[in-house]
């Protein structure tokens, strides 16, 4: 049954104190979105609910907050109606603000997000017939300047919190109808609601949106525990992907600490053209990534690193570049499959895309060699959500643009 026991309810509302991993909000109050269980009984027991209740009632709240996607204290019906207003005069759980959300043709969706002190950043959904994969951001902007990126032109603004990366799985899952339904026909205040699950469409993760999750390591780390969680949102580790442009010194704790499957964005095999593209290649080298590539933890022909490769008209594209990927991947005895990937145009880009003709020549040669290289269809390009076209609408508005948009704010006012 529910908790109907009477307690004393502390005092006044007091400022709750925030970790420095949690964005304060202007209204004082805490996002508990991000939280482990721990640090949400520490916040509890900090606003003053003594160790005991402290512990109750996190793992309740975080019950409701992960596994039942609950936004509302008032919803969470094994908590005691005396203690729910105490809690929402404290704290909140929050999501992303959308700012704007588009709908691909192809049924890609993308949606511009924006934090509690006002940054913008994307995330985007594919579906496909076998599963649903979101693509989440690490950061506002990015510090790479990869050159056939978008995302890579911005500016790095901030690393994103964990609840603001764990925010956009729950916020998917809110807007793809994916939590489970209760049917409270036992009482309003019943311990545990009956509920089924429907199959699910987000089925797969990957940590290939805006930024470099290995230069936000404890922030990723911390959201994608909650993701994997089993009393959380439960998502296997073996359906999240970590993309990095390598690197390295990271790469080893990844494996150790979080354990999800590595995807490298590696686009060159030889130094002066990798130097040009990825410029992070000038500060860790081709031959020390897959050196670390080979070490990472849990590798294996069950569980193989992904090389992105980006396709780039005369650049990278030759017969010799195909072969030479070969010759690497077998130097270093590496579990290991390759994902051609069509360059996707922005204005401005200083490169082309491959040939259809060139495209399907690269993937045979290494094909010849049996390592899989599958060229990935384009998804999302008509609402530039496809690879390496992320990049924030304020971003992508000129000068001109925004001083109109503020003129006629301004105007209508």
């Amino acid at each position: 049954m529910a908790d109907t026991v009477l307690m004393p309810i502390p005092g006044p509302v007091d400022p709750v104190p925030v970790a420095r991993d949690i964005t304060p909000r202007a209204d004082g109050r805490a996002d508990l979105i991000g939280l482990p269980r721990t640090q949400i009984a520490e916040l509890f027991a900090g606003a003053g609910l003594d160790a005991k209740q402290a512990k109750l009632r996190a793992k309740q709240v975080y019950h409701w907050i992960y596994h039942r996607g609950a936004t509302d204290f008032e919803a969470m019906t094994d908590i005691a109606k005396t203690m729910r207003p105490w809690l929402a005069e404290r704290f909140v759980v929050g999501r992303p603000d959308v700012v704007e959300a588009q709908h691909s043709s192809d049924g890609t969706r993308k949606w511009l997000l924006r934090t509690a002190d006002g940054h913008e950043f994307e995330m985007v959904f594919i579906p496909d017939a076998d599963r649903g994969t979101l693509c989440v951001s690490s950061q506002v902007g990015c510090t790479l300047n990869c050159r056939f990126c978008h995302t890579g032109t911005m500016k790095l603004v901030r690393n994103l919190t964990p609840g603001e990366i764990v925010g956009q799985v729950m916020l998917a899952r809110d807007a793809l109808g994916e939590w489970p339904r209760g049917r409270m026909d036992v009482g309003e205040d019943a311990d545990e609601a009956e509920y089924t699950a429907d199959g699910r469409l987000l089925t797969n993760i990957v940590m290939m949106g805006m930024g470099e999750p290995l230069y936000n390591f404890d922030n990723v780390r911390d959201a994608l525990r909650l993701v994997m969680d089993g009393d959380g949102l439960a998502l296997s580790k073996r359906r999240i992907t970590l993309s990095t442009s390598g690197v390295v010194p990271m790469m080893e704790r990844c494996g150790e600490e979080i354990g999800v499957n590595l995807a490298v964005s590696l686009h060159a095999v030889t130094k002066d053209v990798r130097d040009e593209i990825v410029p992070l290649n000038k500060k860790y080298g081709i031959e020390e990534l897959l050196a670390a590539c080979a070490a990472y933890p849990g590798a294996s022909n069950a569980r193989r690193i992904t090389f992105e490769y980006v396709m780039l008209r005369g650049k990278n594209d030759s017969d010799e570049d195909a072969r030479e990927l070969v010759r690497l991947i077998k130097q270093y005895k590496l579990p290991a499959k390759v994902n051609l990937i069509p360059f996707n145009p922005w204005p401005g880009a200083p490169y082309e895309c491959s040939t259809p003709e060139r495209v399907r020549r690269f993937s045979e040669i290494v094909f010849e060699h049996g390592i899989s290289a599958p060229v990935r269809t384009p998804r999302g390009r008509d609402i530039d959500a496809a690879c390496g076209q992320l990049k924030t609408a304020a971003e992508k508005k000129s000068r001109a643009e925004r001083d109109r948009e503020a003129a006629a704010a301004v105007a209508s006012a």
